[in-house]
C-alpha cells in the first residue's frame, strides 16, 4: 500500500519522546524531508501532539507523532504531558530524543523505563551533535549506556529486559541533516516482522481457493463503499491470487449452487453468523471479517477465552462495548442496538450496557464485569494490544464482537476450525 491509500491501521506509528527544544519537531522534518511539525527556539511550541501519515523508506507508510515536551510546566502542561503519554497507547516504536547539550536525566530515564515494561520497541537519538566536542558526546554516550545498564539490572528479574535488549543510541543533527540514514534503518529494523506476520487468513489458503464473503447490505452498511474489513480480506484475497466470490445473505444459496465444487472457506460479517451457519453444509468451513480482525491484531485467544464469561453474567452487571471508530450511529446499529440485544437474550439477565467510540476507553475499568470490542480495523495493532492489556492489568475479560455472536450462535468451535483453533 503506498502513502496516500494506506489506512493509519496498515501503517507504524512511531513517536518521538523528550523535553521541550530537543529537537523532536526539527528531526521529524528532517527525516521526512518536509516541513510536518512547527520548529521554533521557543520552549514548547509543540503544544498537542501532532499526527503525519507519510512513506519512509525502507519502512514503508508510518504515521510521525510529534509530542509536546515531556518537562512542560504549569496546570496546561501538565495536561500536554498526559496527552504526549497517551500517545504511547498507539506506538509501535518510540524514539527518545535528547539535546546534545543536556544530560541524560529522569524525564529520559523514566520514559525508557515505561517503554521497556509496555514492551515498545525504542531507540535513543542524541540530536544538535553540531553544538558539542567528540569528548561532550563520548561522556553523553557512556552516561546513557551507564543508565541503561542500571535499567537492565533492576529489571533483570523481568521478561521484558531480555527479550528487547537494550535500545540503540544514535547521533545526529537535524539542522545539518547528520545520521539520517542511521535512524531510518534503525526505524526499518525495529519495525519489522517475521515473512506473514500480517497476514489476514492466506496463510490458511492456496493459490486458486475459492472464498465466499458474504456481506449483507443493510440500513448500517456504509453507502456505495465496504467496511474496511471487507475490503482488507477481499484485497489480500486478490494479492494472493485466490478467487473471491461476493454476495449478500439473502443470495448465499444462489452462490453456492452456481460454483462447481464448495468453496474453501466462508467468510461472513459477524451479524449475519446464525442465519449464514444454517445455510453453510457442515463440512464447509466459516468464520467471520471480526474474527480475523481479531488474529491479525493478535488478540484473538484472550477474546475466545473472555467469550465464555457470557453464560456466567448475573443480573446487574455492568458491559462495555467499545468501538475503535466513530459513525453515525442506525436504528440497527449493531454495537448499541444488536449486541446488547443478543448479549440480554443469551444470558437471560438483566445487564447495563455503557458504550464508547473512537479514541474513547476508559482508564478505570474495575466497573465492568465485560468488555465487547469491535474488529479494531481503524485501530493499530499497539493501540489494541494496548486496550487488552489494560483489561488484562484490571482483571476484565475482553471479547470481540465476532467471536461474542459466534458463541452466542453456539459456532465458536466452527468459527475458529479454520484458523487451526479448538
Amino acid at each position: 500500500m503506498g502513502m496516500e491509500t494506506a489506512p493509519a491501521a496498515f501503517r507504524k506509528h512511531i513517536t518521538l519522546l523528550g523535553k521541550r527544544n530537543a529537537g523532536k519537531s526539527s528531526l521529524i522534518n528532517a527525516i521526512t524531508g518536509q516541513e510536518l511539525s512547527i520548529v521554533s527556539d521557543t520552549p514548547g511550541t509543540t503544544t498537542d501532539p501532532v499526527q503525519k501519515s507519510m512513506e519512509v523508506l525502507p519502512l514503508g507508510p508510518v504515521v510521525f507523532i510529534d509530542t509536546p515536551g515531556l518537562d512542560d510546566e504549569g496546570e496546561l502542561g501538565t495536561l500536554r504531558v498526559e496527552k504526549a503519554y497517551r500517545m504511547l497507547d498507539k506506538t509501535d516504536i518510540a524514539v527518545i530524543v535528547l539535546d546534545a547539550q543536556e544530560k541524560w536525566g529522569e524525564k529520559e530515564n523514566s520514559i525508557a523505563k515505561l517503554l521497556l515494561q509496555r514492551k515498545i520497541p525504542m531507540t535513543i537519538v542524541v540530536n544538535k551533535i553540531d553544538l558539542v566536542s567528540q569528548e561532550e558526546l563520548q561522556q553523553i554516550q557512556k552516561n546513557i549506556e551507564d543508565a541503561l545498564q542500571q535499567m537492565a539490572e533492576e529489571t533483570a528479574g523481568q521478561d521484558y529486559s531480555k527479550q528487547q535488549g537494550m535500545p540503540t543510541i544514535l547521533f545526529a543533527s537535524a539542522n545539518h541533516r547528520i545520521g539520517l540514514d542511521s535512524i531510518k534503518e534503525t526505524l526499518a529494523r525495529l519495525g519489522n516482522k517475521e515473512p506473514g506476520a500480517d497476514t489476514i487468513i492466506c496463510d490458511r489458503l492456496h493459490a486458486g481457493d475459492v472464498v465466499v464473503l458474504v456481506i449483507p447490505i443493510d440500513e448500517s452498511a456504509p453507502k456505495g463503499r465496504l467496511i474496511l474489513p471487507q475490503q482488507m480480506v477481499l484485497r489480500e484475497l486478490l494479492d494472493h491470487r485466490m478467487i473471491p466470490v461476493c454476495c449478500q445473505v439473502k443470495d448465499l444459496s444462489k452462490a453456492l449452487e452456481v460454483l462447481k465444487e464448495k468453496p474453501k472457506l466462508v467468510i461472513t460479517d459477524s451479524q449475519a453468523f446464525g442465519a449464514v451457519n444454517q445455510i453453510l453444509e457442515k463440512d464447509i468451513l466459516l468464520t467471520s471479517f471480526s474474527i480475523l480482525m481479531a488474529r491479525w491484531k493478535k488478540t484473538l485467544e484472550p477474546s475466545v477465552k473472555a467469550a465464555r464469561l457470557l453464560e456466567q453474567l448475573q443480573d446487574g452487571d455492568k458491559i462495555l462495548i467499545a468501538e475503535g471508530c466513530t459513525h453515525h450511529r442506525q436504528c440497527g446499529d449493531i454495537g448499541t442496538v444488536k449486541l446488547p440485544a443478543w448479549i440480554e437474550n443469551f444470558s437471560g439477565k438483566k445487564l447495563q450496557f455503557s458504550f464508547t467510540s473512537g479514541t474513547q476507553f476508559p482508564d478505570d475499568l474495575n466497573q465492568y464485569r465485560l468488555i465487547v470490542h469491535c474488529g479494531g480495523c481503524m485501530l493499530n495493532e499497539a493501540e489494541m494490544g494496548s486496550r487488552y492489556q489494560k483489561a488484562g492489568e484490571a482483571s476484565i475479560p475482553i471479547t470481540n464482537y465476532g467471536i461474542a455472536i459466534a458463541h452466542i450462535n453456539g459456532i465458536l468451535k466452527r468459527s475458529l476450525a479454520p484458523l487451526g483453533m479448538e
